[in-house]
């Protein structure tokens, strides 16, 4: 069909049973001078849900979603799975695509927004683990960002509005929140994260007919003298509700899948601010497996393929495949 032989879907990794919290947070922050302390802090959010955190099986369900849509339109990829921080790992999958004869691969990043984070640091796992490797590895190519994909928008569009519709009593007496992985003012600096994300809560607020909105951060983390994007989810709820606003529903836009920063810092700890506030709380879905949206992973393998045109909703056009040499390095000027 191409030159390309599979998909990668690489992802962030999650524990899945007890004892693997403290070797998965271990793995995550390895190199980061965290006190053990602030890290059995961060253990018990997922202690609360049984050490597991949702993103694996949801990975898993992903993946078994794709598989289907790409048997129903005849695209012959196999399809793997590596993650970043726990089994499996990124390491073990391309030494067994290596193994299976892989000799390129796309890859489909469970992020659609431009950051260190978000990206680069996913790309120069991928290297490290091809210098592991050696020769032979495989050869992978990120598909590009798809922020502002309409099948994005029109998923995240059609989650929004139901939770609307089951939350709110009056949509312009409401306020929907659109949510994002916050990050330090010095990585934000150096990407087009922030303006990514205003794009899409713009292009999915005016979809969905929603006037009344504020794009907000979640899941901070580092030191407090280490400036990071603001506000906080919790903080501006409490602003909101000093001005009379009684119902909320929040869009976790920044993520695709609900794993355990989403379950916790929104129906954990927003929701019992909203509580303690009084006020009616609706939490929209993320992406997860909507057929739009595993319609979009199947586009943007098949326009890298160069077997349709790329779409892209909104004002800045659809983003590069291949990321400029300084992409979304902390101090760098985004592109």
């Amino acid at each position: 069909m191409s030159e390309y032989q599979s998909l990668l879907l690489v992802s962030f990794g999650g524990p899945e049973k007890q004892e693997d919290v403290m070797p998965f947070l271990q793995n995550v922050l390895r190199g980061r001078n965290v006190p053990r302390d602030r890290m059995e802090e961060v253990a018990q959010h997922y202690y609360q849900f049984g050490g597991v955190s949702p993103i694996n099986q949801q990975n898993r369900q992903l993946i078994s979603a794709l598989q289907a849509d790409f048997k129903a339109n005849q695209i012959e990829l196999p399809i793997y799975w590596g993650n970043r921080n726990w089994h499996p790992m990124l390491q073990d999958t391309l030494q067994q695509m290596k193994n299976d004869g892989i000799q390129r691969s796309l890859a489909f990043f469970t992020s659609g927004f431009s950051c260190y984070s978000g990206c680069r640091q996913y790309r120069e796992n991928i290297q490290q683990v091809q210098q592991a490797i050696g020769e032979g590895a495989p050869q992978v190519d990120k598909l590009r960002m798809f922020y502002n994909h309409p099948n994005f928008i029109e998923t995240c569009s059609i989650r929004l509005k139901k939770s609307l519709d089951e939350t709110v009593t009056d949509w312009k007496q409401a306020i929907v929140l659109f949510t994002a992985h916050s990050i330090p003012d010095s990585m934000a600096s150096g990407c087009n994260y922030v303006k990514q994300l205003e794009e899409a809560s713009r292009l999915v607020a005016e979809h969905s007919g929603v006037e009344n909105w504020k794009l907000v951060y979640q899941s901070r983390s580092g030191p407090p003298t280490q400036p990071w994007l603001e506000p906080d989810v919790c903080d501006y709820i409490e602003e909101v509700a000093a001005n009379g606003i009684k119902e909320v529903v929040i869009m976790p836009i920044g993520f695709v899948s609900d794993h355990m920063e989403v379950i916790f810092d929104l129906d954990v700890e927003a929701r019992e601010t909203c509580e303690k506030l009084g006020i009616k709380l609706g939490r929209a879905a993320t992406a997860g497996t909507h057929e739009l949206f595993v319609e979009m992973i199947r586009e943007l393998v098949l326009e890298r393929m160069g077997q349709t045109e790329k779409r892209a909703s909104g004002t800045l056009g659809p983003s590069h495949d291949v990321c400029p040499e300084n992409c979304c390095m902390p101090g760098s000027r985004p592109r």
